[in-house]
């Protein structure tokens, strides 16, 4: 990882749309580099995704940013069992306050409320908090 790298995933993480001609641009090379450069992040799982930032309330979804304490000699089953469970969007193993935090996103509150319980079942999970998310605001430092 050198400075450029570093700038890369900096733009793309302001905004993943960003053409490769203006990133090229911006670092004076050519678009060939870059697109190279952004494969290269790609390959070695340091980019791991591109997604869209949404409004779920404003389609009437339902979105939860879910902490998860988990005995530890379970750990590694419940994080299968997470990635496996079709409404979790995103996993984090994470220290501070809770093991792991998933994203949850689902088509009501009931749909999220049957998962944050189905989740509470797996052997190991000792207490789930659920952060559901209200609404989204916008940050400038985000905006395309």
């Amino acid at each position: 990882m050198d400075k450029t790298n570093y700038g890369i995933l900096e733009i793309l993480r302001r905004n993943a749309r960003t053409p490769k001609t203006k990133i090229a641009k911006h670092f004076n090379m050519t678009e060939t580099a870059i697109r190279k450069r952004i494969k290269k992040l790609e390959s070695e799982k340091i980019i791991v995704g591109y997604r869209a930032i949404v409004d779920y309330k404003k389609v009437n979804m339902a979105c939860s940013f879910t902490g998860i304490d988990v005995k530890p000699e379970h750990l590694i089953s419940v994080m299968k069992s997470l990635k496996s469970t079709k409404k979790i969007v995103s996993l984090y193993l994470t220290s501070g306050d809770h093991d792991l935090v998933v994203e949850i996103v689902c088509e009501n509150m009931n749909e999220l409320e049957k998962v944050h319980e189905q989740i509470s079942h797996y052997e190991g999970v000792e207490r789930i908090c659920p952060a559901i998310v209200n609404e989204v605001v916008e940050l400038e430092n985000i905006a395309p």
